[in-house]
């Protein structure tokens, strides 16, 4: 049996294809193989969450009733979740809970009843390990065109797609010790480099403003 009692999945680019700033339920097309891997999740009675930065709704791209719209089409696609959390400020705002910022993990694992050292996250970019690390939880990293290569190079999991990613949890890899990856600010400092630029990753996700790179808008 897993040691893990929970399992945080980022949304955009990881249990879903990246539709930037998605404001549009009809749009949502889960990756291969998600479903099924989400279910064997769910047969082994762990426990289920989507932890999303949304900052689309701070740019005026979407509203937190377009994000509830697509999560719920989401859950439509790929079955239920335990816990659901998604930050609606923007890289500049100064939110503690949006990622690469420990905020979500701690809220749904707060809300899940677990500790964070039980919990893994599951994400596509830098972000998403950071804000595990910095929570003392577990990361995986299922990189994308969009992740950059020292993202995956410090990563302390890397599975080539969600279905290997749940198969390396349901098999209880030797888990280095909880928060045990990345320096801090590694990500974070990149991330506000990339928005600076305009090519920057991940916070709300919106409408569709085509961007060069998708998610890395975020």
């Amino acid at each position: 049996m897993s040691p893990v009692r929970a399992v945080l999945f980022d949304r955009d680019g990881t249990l879903v294809h990246d539709v930037p700033y998605n404001a549009a339920p009809e749009r949502v097309r889960p990756v291969e193989g998600a479903r099924e891997a989400l279910d064997a999740l769910r047969a082994r009675g762990i426990r289920l969450g989507v932890v999303t930065n949304q900052s689309g709704v701070a740019r005026g791209l979407l509203t937190e009733a377009d994000v509830r719209r697509v999560n719920k089409r989401v859950e439509e696609l790929l079955g239920p979740f335990d816990v659901r959390a998604f930050c609606p400020h923007g890289p500049d705002d100064g939110c503690p809970c949006r990622k690469p910022r420990p905020g979500m993990i701690l809220d749904a694992a707060g809300r899940l009843g677990v500790d964070p050292a039980d919990c893994v996250v599951v994400g596509d970019i830098g972000s998403d390990v950071e804000a595990a690390c910095r929570a003392g939880a577990h990361a995986v990293l299922v990189p994308t065109p969009v992740t950059r290569p020292e993202e995956t190079a410090a990563a302390p999991h890397v599975a080539r797609d969600l279905p290997a990613a749940v198969r390396m949890i349901l098999d209880g890899p030797p888990w280095e010790a909880p928060g045990g990856a990345p320096a801090p600010g590694l990500y974070a400092d990149a991330e506000h480099a990339r928005v600076a630029s305009g090519r920057a990753g991940r916070l709300p996700a919106g409408p569709d403003a085509a961007p060069p790179r998708t998610r890395r808008y975020l």
